[in-house]
């Protein structure tokens, strides 16, 4: 798992909200760094394993399955810091939407959305989850989150967005329907969330563009210092995560991470990693996304993830993943 990292608010955030809910420190941190370091060496941001890890044992220990939703209605633009007061400087909702897409990694470093905008609809679409946890844990945070953090921003507790979720129903689904509002769709191809593209030009009340720029040479600064920390092999992974469906030759990637196609070989090679693992760790990735959340067809899986023949595809994924297709998909 490549090295990526969530924002120390949120993991404290999670941890109050499992303790309210009558969950012991020692039994909620177990399994994580925490455990040995203790809450008051927590820096800035946390590898995503620890999160991970936490949260599997808050799942466990509350009992409470709408965990996911808890706690992105709890991640307000005070818990997003200097990227959520970027927010709250922008003159309207389209302005929020443009820094989101260009720092939306301070927030998780492994998501990865795309927006569109049909004139009628905005919408949000995740095909990688940030967290190696339950579908409906990771979809419920991020999209409960985006839901709370625009009713900050526009001043509007009652505003409510449609929901696709890649996944059947859960027990809990009439949460769902508390939180979003009555149109909310499971078992859809993807997971997306939409709303009314009219709040795009809607002037935000906390509006101050003088001091958008200097939230945003920070928002900079800081995106910066998590790409230096990257090794190559993980900007690479980063990218072709982002690029699903795409997946660009060598070449392609390395002028895209501003490297010549040499440079950018002998990093790779310095990290002991080659492009074509990384390209089949990525498309691997996605094809294992699918099978899981989506009823798609498996020769629609292959043709996303870069094969025309569904025989060649389930030999590539045998070899990446050591399991079939139908054992992953239906669970044998």
């Amino acid at each position: 798992m490549p090295n990526t990292t969530t924002p120390a608010q949120y993991v404290l955030i999670l941890i109050d909200l499992a303790e309210q809910a009558g969950c012991g420190r020692e039994q909620l941190l177990a399994g994580t760094a925490l455990a040995s370091t203790g809450l008051e060496r927590i820096g800035a941001r946390v590898e995503d394993r620890e999160f991970t890890r936490l949260a599997l044992n808050a799942l466990e220990l509350t009992g409470q399955p709408d965990l996911g939703l808890q706690l992105g209605m709890r991640l307000n633009l005070g818990a997003h810091a200097v990227l959520g007061q970027a927010f709250m400087t922008c003159n309207n909702l389209a302005e929020v939407i443009d820094l989101f897409l260009k720092y939306h990694h301070l927030l998780s470093s492994s998501l990865e959305v795309s927006f569109g905008d049909d004139g009628k609809h905005c919408c949000f679409t995740s095909m990688e989850t940030p967290y190696d946890l339950p579908p409906h844990f990771s979809h419920e945070l991020l999209y409960s989150a985006v839901l709370n953090t625009l009713r900050g921003l526009l001043n509007r507790q009652d505003l409510q967005m449609q929901v696709d979720l890649p996944y059947p129903a859960p027990a809990h689904a009439s949460r769902y329907h508390q939180v979003f509002g009555e149109q909310v769709c499971f078992d859809c191809d993807v997971g997306r969330v939409r709303f009314d593209s009219a709040l795009m030009k809607e002037r935000l009340p906390s509006s101050n563009p003088a001091l958008r720029s200097l939230y945003e040479q920070e928002c900079a600064r800081l995106l910066a210092g998590l790409q230096e920390e990257s090794s190559t092999a993980q900007q690479t992974l980063r990218l072709l995560r982002k690029l699903e469906g795409q997946y660009p030759q060598m070449p392609r990637i390395a002028q895209m991470l501003n490297l010549s196609p040499r440079t950018y070989r002998r990093r790779l090679q310095q990290e002991q990693k080659s492009f074509q693992d990384l390209l089949d760790q990525v498309r691997a990735e996605h094809a294992t996304h699918y099978l899981r959340s989506s009823r798609l067809p498996l020769s629609t899986i292959a043709y996303r993830v870069g094969f025309n023949d569904t025989s060649n595809f389930r030999r590539a994924y045998q070899k990446w993943t050591g399991r079939t297709p139908r054992e992953v998909r239906y669970g044998d």
